[in-house]
Formats: structure tokens, C-alpha cells, sequence
């Protein structure tokens, strides 16, 4: 199959569902949409992907969010082939990973969370022996200088810092250059300056036209990279879209100390302002809106015209932090 067989989409999931605990593959609608497997003593199994749908478009960088536990390694896992789902739909370059795996392996490269690396090779050595079962290897010292380590190339696996050992595992990943890359959880263990460069390094691959889908516990690495996202609970998608879609979600924050000799009634009304919502502790006040400019202007012009200073000011747009954290907890309230 050429790849322009199958649209714009390298990667589409439809009703997928993954159960552990004497399971057995369903087939979209009739195995397993609505009914937790059971196991052998008829107690339900555990449904850790619970209908999940997203596409990712060619050349695009997705980023897959969640809680702990939400179901985002169960979901990766699907994708890379290395297990069936309980139910639904999977393609990956128009093909199952898990059915048509020869199909679909040559073309993909997979970053798992923690490599499993023989301790008395050298970085050199693992690189070899990656790409002797590689098709369409990259040479060795490519891929070392790729990901930083072409200076350590000599130092054995267990001689190589947790950082280091990650810049390995990502080598590895994209010796096949492979048209779709799956990274789980990729700078763990990074220095800053090693998770920048290996930021940058991700956006030229996505740049050169490889498809990128991301799972990170750090929201700062899904801001800068993502195209689009999504954040999973529970085993479902709680929202998708692009940084902004999921920010815009979020209010953003005023907070200030109220002068001495007023109060919060003192204020402009605060509906006037375009203020949605608005809590104090103390004399701080902290103001959520969804139209910042407009909320801070009125502020401003009032604490002027009272000749007032407004201690403690901090004007904040909503960040993909803010957002996350709101959804995890109005679900989690759920």
C-alpha cells in the first residue's frame, strides 16, 4: 500500500477499548462496546481504554495527556502493535498494527518508556545491534550524533547516566527513519538543556514530514511541541484539540492585594468587567475571565482613578497546566 492510500491520517482510532483480565479481542461493535469482559470466575475485567477516537494527521506532532492511569500506555501500546484491543478500531499507515505487523514495523519507530539494554555493551556496540535488525538503517555514528552521544559512544550501557541512557533508547527509535515515531514519556530523566535539544531534534523530524505522537507527564514539553492533543481520564478522551482550543477552555487569572481601606465591594461590579468567577484569602483577590484585556483595563482605570497601588499584581493568560489541572479535578469530582 502507498501512502497515499489512506488520506491524510497515518493514525486512526475508532471505538477503541482495551481490558485486562481474561479478555478476548471483540470486533468493533459487537466485542466489547458496552460490555466489560469477564474473566473465568465471571468477575468483570478491567477496562483501561474505554471507547477512545482520534486521527493524527501526516506530519503532525500529537500529543497524548492524562492523569495516571488514564490509559495512555494501554492506548500507545495498541497503536505500536504489541497488543490487540478488546474491541474497536485501529490503523496505523492504513494497516492493524497487531494483524498486519510486517506491514506496519519497517515504518514506524517506537521510544518505549524504559529500555532494556545489555549493561556491558557500549553505546556503540547497542547501536549495531539495533540496526542489524533494522531495514534502511542510519549509520551508527548518525544516529549517536543525532540524539548527543556521539562523544560517548565508547562508554558501556551501564556507565551512562538515566538522561543518557534516554537519548539511547530515542537513537534507537529513529535508526529505521521511520515515517510515524512513537515517544512514551521521552525526555524523563533529561537536564534542561538536554530536553531542549531534544525538543528541537523533534521538531525537525516532524519539519522533515515524520509523524510524531507524544505521551509527557511535563505540560510545558505538550505546549511547545503539539500540534494538537488530547487529554484522557479514565480510559476515555476528556477533550482534544489544538494547545489553544484546550487552553481557551481555562479562564485566565488576576490576582492582587486590595489597598488598605477597601473592599471587594469596592471594586467595579465584576460582572462588568467580564470576571466569570472571583475567590479571596485575606486582602488577595483573584479574579477568572475569559476576556483578560478587558477585565485588566477596567481594573487598571479604577485603581488609577483612586490613586491606589495594587500590590501583589500578576495579569496571567490560561496555560495548558491551568487546563489540565481544571479538568483532571471537575472529573475527578465526578
Amino acid at each position: 500500500m502507498d501512502i497515499g492510500d489512506f488520506g491524510d491520517f497515518v493514525i486512526e482510532v475508532t471505538g477503541l477499548r482495551r481490558s485486562y483480565g481474561g479478555t478476548r479481542r471483540g470486533s468493533g461493535a459487537g466485542g466489547g462496546a458496552g460490555k466489560a469482559a469477564r474473566g473465568a470466575k465471571g468477575r468483570a475485567a478491567y477496562e483501561a481504554v474505554r471507547g477512545v477516537d482520534f486521527s493524527v494527521r501526516r506530519g503532525e506532532l500529537f500529543a497524548l495527556l492524562g492523569t495516571n492511569g488514564a490509559g495512555k500506555t494501554s492506548t500507545v501500546e495498541l497503536l505500536e502493535g504489541l497488543a490487540a484491543p478488546s474491541g474497536g478500531r485501529v490503523r496505523v499507515l492504513g494497516h492493524d498494527p497487531f494483524t498486519e505487523r510486517s506491514a506496519v514495523r519497517p515504518r514506524i519507530g517506537v521510544m518505549l518508556q524504559e529500555g532494556g539494554f545489555p549493561s556491558d555493551l557500549t553505546a556503540r556496540e547497542t547501536v549495531r545491534m539495533w540496526a542489524g535488525c533494522t531495514s534502511g538503517a542510519r549509520s551508527v555514528e548518525e544516529a549517536l550524533a543525532m540524539v548527543g552521544l556521539d562523544r560517548r559512544a565508547d562508554v558501556r550501557v551501564k556507565q551512562l547516566s538515566g538522561g543518557e541512557r534516554r537519548r539511547l533508547d530515542l537513537a534507537l527509535a529513529l535508526l529505521g527513519r521511520p515515517e510515524v515515531l512513537f515517544l512514551d514519556e521521552p525526555t524523563t530523566g533529561l537536564d534542561t538543556e538536554a530536553r531542549h535539544e531534544t525538543w528541537e531534534l523533534v521538531r525537525e523530524l516532524r519539519d522533515g514530514g515524520t509523524t510524531v505522537l507524544l505521551t509527557t507527564h511535563y505540560l510545558e514539553e505538550a505546549e511547545e511541541l503539539a500540534d494538537r492533543l488530547a487529554i484522557m481520564h479514565k480510559g476515555r478522551i476528556a477533550t482534544t484539540g489544538t494547545v489553544a482550543d484546550v487552553v481557551a477552555s481555562s479562564p485566565s487569572q488576576i490576582s492582587f492585594e486590595l489597598p488598605g481601606g477597601f473592599h471587594l465591594g469596592d471594586l467595579p461590579p465584576l460582572a462588568e468587567l467580564g470576571v466569570r468567577a472571583h475567590e479571596t484569602a485575606g486582602r488577595t483577590v483573584r479574579l477568572r475571565t475569559d476576556e483578560l484585556q478587558r477585565a485588566a483595563t477596567g481594573l487598571l482605570v479604577w485603581a488609577r482613578d483612586k490613586a491606589v497601588d495594587l500590590r501583589g499584581l500578576d495579569i496571567r493568560s490560561a496555560s495548558l497546566e491551568e487546563a489540565f489541572l481544571g479538568i483532571a479535578k471537575e472529573l475527578g469530582e465526578k
